[in-house]
């Protein structure tokens, strides 16, 4: 399926309904955005909550308590332009020396199909989704299961389940 490289699935884009498209800024603008204004805006992971009260709290370092809400965070994190989230979360066994994201990737929808494990008490956890984009005028979804750890204390990204 042709799509996005692997080390940069997701853009620079916020989704649905959003009041700014950070995707198609600068990395100065998008930095005054997040700073002014951006814990307004519809989160894009579409739990239908602003932001700062949703992933953006984890994005400034709040620890995710499940796995599922570790992966939306990721994919806002990739919505928005977070390359450093996105690093720091990845587990150090398949996390890349540098993560270049895509500008011309535009995210537009997050479908969460199923979560297994990763609870509040739990060790390991995979979860289903699919997310939608927009490349080149063109729409795409990008299928995946992730799996999940707990290291430390914290949720880690894995990979791709195989």
């Amino acid at each position: 399926m042709p799509g996005p490289p692997p080390t940069a699935r997701f853009g620079a884009t916020l989704a649905h309904g959003t009041a700014a498209d950070i995707g198609q800024m600068t990395y100065p603008q998008r930095q005054a955005t997040t700073m002014c204004g951006m814990d307004r805006l519809m989160c894009p992971c579409g739990l239908g909550d602003e932001y700062g009260s949703c992933c953006g709290r984890l994005h400034a370092g709040a620890p995710a308590p499940t796995a599922e809400s570790l992966m939306r965070s990721r994919y806002s994190a990739f919505a928005v332009g977070d390359a450093g989230y996105l690093l720091r979360t990845w587990h150090p066994s398949g996390r890349p020396a540098a993560l270049e994201l895509e500008p011309g990737l535009r995210w537009t929808r997050l479908a969460v199909l199923e979560a297994d494990g990763g609870g509040l008490f739990d060790a390991t956890g995979t979860v289903r989704f699919r997310a939608i984009y927009v490349q080149d005028g063109k729409r795409g979804v990008l299928a995946e299961t992730s799996r999940f750890i707990r290291q430390d204390g914290l949720w880690r990204y894995l990979g791709p389940v195989d």
